[in-house]
């Protein structure tokens, strides 16, 4: 089975390319060679979306080639600054390489991101497809698992309470995957942002999910490096969430537990435990 890479960054406006150039073992190295991933190489498309300093509407930008040679993902971040943005490249688990199947998705304030898979999911597509509020399900624009637990999510309340939306999308999967005799249905790491919080999963049903991480405070990286310009540059609130870690310092990165829900907002982390609820 194929996976993704991806890291979410909250905090103090930031070029792009100081998160995904700068650092040893940046997402775009790891997007040609991952240390983690179920693939060495993710090079099956990448997107980043970003919001501007007012958090409405993100811009997004997403490609079918790989994000190591891309010129034009070079140049958007030498130039665009962001206090909240999300990156991914991507190892397409069997739907086709196409600019609408690459992460993140949008809908409205709201970016969504993923790493894993629907097991079977041809044979449970349709049944989870039919479960989309119908005024939400023409902006559905590709055929992968991702976005389509994108849109499950805004049906089940995504707006209101992002973890219970999540729980209920995947507590749908599991009771659909089961009732089709798939003995694990999912396997995920996500990541979704208002422009606002960041709120990240890690679950899988075999309870073997792929990694995450995310950073430690900054005061504490800075008093352990106090060799790092860039450290100096940013604020308290600053985080980063990946799936596998950046940068050469290993003392940085806090794993996030199995079968976990992490919020980020305004500096602070909150780790709770998560299920699926199916309702």
């Amino acid at each position: 089975m194929r996976m993704c890479r991806w890291l979410a960054y909250s905090g103090s406006p930031v070029l792009l390319d100081d998160i995904l150039y700068r650092p040893a073992h940046s997402l775009i190295d790891q997007s040609l060679s991952s240390r983690m991933g179920a693939e060495t190489t993710n090079g099956d498309g990448f997107g980043v979306g970003w919001y501007g300093s007012d958090g409405t509407t993100p811009a997004i930008v997403r490609d079918v080639s790989p994000a190591w040679n891309n010129r034009n993902l070079r140049e958007i971040a030498d130039h665009v600054r962001s206090p909240l943005f999300f990156a991914h490249v991507r190892a397409s688990t069997g739907s086709a390489v196409q600019q609408t199947n690459c992460h993140p998705f949008r809908h409205g304030r709201w970016m969504w991101m993923h790493n894993g898979a629907v097991d079977e999911f041809p044979r449970l597509r349709r049944e989870l497809a039919l479960a989309v509020d119908p005024g939400l399900f023409p902006h559905i624009e590709g055929s992968t698992d991702s976005e389509l637990m994108f849109f499950l999510a805004l049906t089940f309340g995504l707006d209101d309470d992002p973890p219970a939306a999540v729980a209920r999308t995947a507590g749908l999967i599991e009771h659909v995957g089961h009732e089709q005799g798939v003995a694990d249905p999912l396997q995920m790491t996500v990541a979704v942002t208002d422009g606002t919080g960041v709120w990240v999963f890690r679950y899988s049903s075999a309870g073997r999910s792929r990694s995450l991480f995310y950073s430690r405070r900054v005061d504490s990286v800075r008093a352990l490096h106090p060799d790092l310009a860039f450290l100096r540059d940013v604020s308290e609130a600053t985080r980063l969430v990946v799936s596998e870690p950046v940068g050469g310092l290993p003392d940085a990165w806090v794993e996030v537990p199995e079968a976990s829900c992490g919020i980020m907002h305004g500096g602070t982390e909150d780790l709770r435990p998560f299920e699926p609820v199916y309702a």
